[in-house]
């Protein structure tokens, strides 16, 4: 498993006073306020920030970093990106996983049949939709929901699935 997490990118200054604008990549942007430190990820290095202040304003998070007291200052770490290390997180609730966990796992139908790797995850606003992709490069789409995802083994990466008549 990843030991750190991407949790949102900086996309801009915020006022004069060397605040960020975060685009985030979490479905929890309140998260935010509960951390007291974070990483801010540049190319070539990983900085240690404490987070002074925490706001929202249009789905973005404002955040204030401790130290970062002028525009001039938070302008250099426009496109950083900002993650956490996955030791200060609270544990997920059951049933659900950090994209990055679920990422590159074999995905299999309930008979043993091999159907790829999951690639990548797209959210629809009403699920997520799971994107396999099998060793010939064809892809199949599929909603995560219970109907179709039976269990999801990040120990074992794999993941189980029933297909439903007409998926596929």
């Amino acid at each position: 498993m990843t030991r750190y997490l991407e949790i949102g990118q900086i996309v801009n200054t915020f006022g004069i006073k060397g605040m960020v604008k975060v685009k985030p990549f979490t479905d929890d942007i309140e998260q935010f306020e509960k951390l007291k430190k974070i990483y801010v990820k540049t190319k070539n290095s990983k900085k240690e920030y404490e987070i002074e202040q925490v706001k929202y304003h249009k789905n973005m998070v404002l955040i204030k970093f401790k130290g970062i007291d002028k525009i001039e200052d938070a302008e250099i770490l426009r496109g950083s990106y900002l993650i956490k290390d996955r030791e200060d997180d609270e544990p997920l609730e059951e049933g659900t996983y950090y994209i990055v966990d679920l990422l590159g796992l074999d995905v299999y139908e309930e008979n043993g049949n091999l159907l790829g790797k999951l690639e990548d995850i797209y959210n629809t606003g009403s699920n997520d939709i799971y994107v396999v992709k099998n060793e010939l490069g064809k892809q199949i789409l599929l909603p995560a929901i219970a109907d179709v995802i039976k269990k999801i083994d990040i120990e074992n990466k794999k993941i189980t699935v029933h297909l439903i008549k007409g998926l596929i």
